[in-house]
């Protein structure tokens, strides 16, 4: 038992002991066992309640156990789950029309995981450079940003610059050239007759709620126009709500031509993920070059069509503007009181935290012991991200939870 494990209960030590000798150790968890969840509040094995300001990084925009959500799986489940996409099923078509609409394009290509819907731009990408732009065989490449994240695939980490992603799984496949986030100078030098796509978060999450200049994604959108480039946006933590708009991207009125779409999608109930483009873009995919046997499946339709439904009247991304910019207000007096810098975006913020009041890790650990649960990343950063059914005075005490803990 980890010093850390010590003010547990033994029913929680025993959990945690079984997932170190039989679960991989691709995460470090904090010592917390939950077993319940409800809106923006989960509860440990020992009955202790936690405020969720992670909610499982955005996946779960929407709540723990969102009644209506809830609703439509339960639905779901008593009548079918899974048909594979080998025969049609009755809830796909209207997810997809939704989707569609929601983002103003024409089709959707439903997949699972985000970085699935990752993989599956970069190969329409690819796809669209040869048949459409006509760049030659095997040369088309993909301007990225330093500081993405976008998965933890091969390909992805390829053109990652985090060393825990990289290292010890190459070979990486080429094709990718890489230039400052929030650049738009570089990535216009970056392009060339045989580039197909830039893809960008709009946001970039996984860095620490990264906000761009004002002005770069319409430079950005400004530049694939310009050259013939396709302008990919990954929304998949920055979009549905999460950043005040419906995308990130909305927050410049730009309008990228693919979507990468994911997290909270699945309503935090399933998992579910998907690329949305128009025609002229995704009707290069051809049957039986790319799929997934989950993909689009019924249950994840089901839900996904109500999580569309929600977000359609916008209601969602104005509670979500106005709160952040309360968070924003109140997260702005801790800086210089053991917080270097603040970025927030709707209800999104990163916090880097001063080094002489810890790491960002244990930070988070004594936020946990307040009753509230948050992440670290990159060193000195905790990311707050609650689900957007949060109110204002749970922010507030959240936010007063951390005065304590970076007080001492």
């Amino acid at each position: 038992m980890t010093p850390s494990h010590s003010h547990l209960a033994t029913a929680a030590i025993q959990i945690i002991r079984s997932e170190d000798e039989h679960v991989a150790r691709n995460y470090h968890p904090l010592p917390v066992v939950l077993a319940r969840g409800e809106g923006v509040w989960v509860t440990d094995v020992e009955g202790k309640r936690y405020l969720d300001l992670l909610s499982a990084y955005s996946a779960l925009n929407f709540g723990h156990r969102h009644p209506s959500l809830v609703a439509a799986a339960t639905e779901q489940l008593g009548r079918i789950t899974l048909t594979s996409r080998a025969f049609h099923n009755d809830q796909l078509g209207a997810f997809a029309t939704a989707l569609a609409e929601l983002c103003g394009k024409q089709l959707v290509l439903p997949m699972n995981t985000g970085a699935e819907a990752v993989e599956t731009a970069i190969k329409t990408a690819r796809a669209w450079g040869y048949r459409v732009k006509g760049i030659p065989a095997d040369a088309a490449t993909i301007v990225v940003a330093h500081g993405n994240f976008h998965g933890r695939t091969t390909t992805v980490i390829g053109f990652s610059d985090d060393p825990d992603a990289r290292d010890d799984f190459g070979p990486f496949a080429p094709g990718f050239a890489a230039v400052p986030f929030g650049d738009a100078a570089a990535i216009e030098a970056a392009i060339d007759e045989n580039t197909a796509a830039v893809l960008i978060e709009p946001i970039q999450g996984e860095a620490g709620v990264i906000v761009p200049p004002e002005g770069y994604l319409r430079a950005v959108r400004e530049i694939c126009t310009k050259h013939d480039v396709l302008m990919i946006a990954d929304e998949i933590q920055s979009g549905l709500g999460r950043a005040g708009t419906t995308f990130a991207c909305d927050r410049e009125d730009v309008v990228p031509d693919m979507y990468v779409l994911g997290k909270a999608l699945g309503g935090g109930i399933v998992p579910l993920s998907a690329v949305v483009a128009d025609e002229d873009v995704l009707g290069v995919i051809r049957p039986g070059e790319h799929g997934s046997t989950f993909g689009g499946n019924p249950l994840a339709a089901a839900v996904g069509l109500r999580v569309v439904e929600m977000l359609a009247s916008g209601e969602v991304q104005v509670r979500a503007q106005a709160l952040g910019e309360h968070l924003e207000a109140k997260l702005a007096e801790l800086v210089g009181h053991g917080v270097t810098a603040i970025r927030v975006a709707g209800v999104w913020a990163g916090i880097d935290i001063d080094p002489a009041v810890g790491t960002g890790r244990e930070v988070a650990e004594r936020l946990l012991a307040r009753g509230v649960l948050v992440k670290d990343t990159q060193g000195q950063t905790i990311r707050i991200a609650p689900p957007l059914v949060i109110r204002a005075t749970e922010l507030d005490w959240a936010v007063e939870q951390l005065k304590v803990v970076l007080a001492g």
